[in-house]
């Protein structure tokens, strides 16, 4: 979720969103246990918070595993400047590469699911419109990490979600690589900034986000309710 930059801190829009957060007849979430994400609009954290959601970890720090209640890391790349070259070969993402892109992704992280079918979902759908996927390739022409980024229209902040690197070629710069690809593709299609949000347990990832230019935000919590 998302707010206004000169909304944040507005009262009333701040206590309609709780309320509409709060009350399972306005439809938008069920009762029982929930998480909020907010990254943004210090009012509705404050009115959730008067409303009895907590921040969601144990003792101040983030749980084992990543997941709804974690510490997370915003970043932010400002993209007024044009964007060093990431110094390996970088695809457009269409039909043809699609069984490479889902692969990287499933090798990215754990567990994942992904699949042909939920590619061609996600890229048939209206806001793929404004968005992209990349895949960085190393020396041997292997696919070896991923990004998907969508814009919010010129002049706007695009945002990365997700990337991944492949688990059997970490550690080589690749992570750094697509990234800088990510906001190289944003600032062409007239975002003004790249943002991303991680888990601050993910380490290795705020590291690799940082090498690429984006700028390290205060870290922020979920928001989460036990019904």
């Amino acid at each position: 979720m998302a707010i206004a930059p000169g909304a944040g801190s507005d009262r009333e829009p701040a206590e309609r969103k709780a309320t509409d957060l709060g009350d399972p007849r306005h439809g938008v979430l069920p009762a029982g246990p929930a998480s909020v994400e907010n990254h943004a609009g210090p009012a509705l954290r404050r009115q959730l918070q008067q409303d009895g959601w907590t921040d969601g970890l144990r003792g101040g720090v983030p749980r084992e595993g990543w997941g709804e209640g974690d510490l997370w890391t915003p970043l932010r790349r400002d993209l007024s400047a044009s964007v060093p070259d990431p110094g390996v070969r970088i695809e457009v993402v269409g039909p043809s590469r699609m069984a490479e892109r889902v692969a990287v992704q499933r090798a990215a992280f754990e567990d994942s699911h992904f699949s042909g079918e939920r590619w061609q979902l996600m890229a048939g759908g209206p806001a793929y419109a404004s968005a992209r996927c990349l895949l960085a390739y190393d020396d041997q022409g292997t696919a070896v990490a991923m990004v998907t980024v969508w814009s919010a229209g010129p002049g706007r902040p695009g945002l990365l979600e997700p990337m991944g690197v492949h688990r059997d070629h970490r550690g080589r710069g690749h992570g750094r690589a697509i990234c800088r690809a990510a906001a190289a593709a944003l600032r062409e299609l007239g975002a003004s900034s790249a943002m991303v949000a991680t888990p601050t347990a993910n380490a290795a990832g705020v590291a690799t986000y940082v090498a690429a230019g984006y700028q390290r935000l205060p870290e922020v919590s979920d928001l989460v309710r036990a019904g």
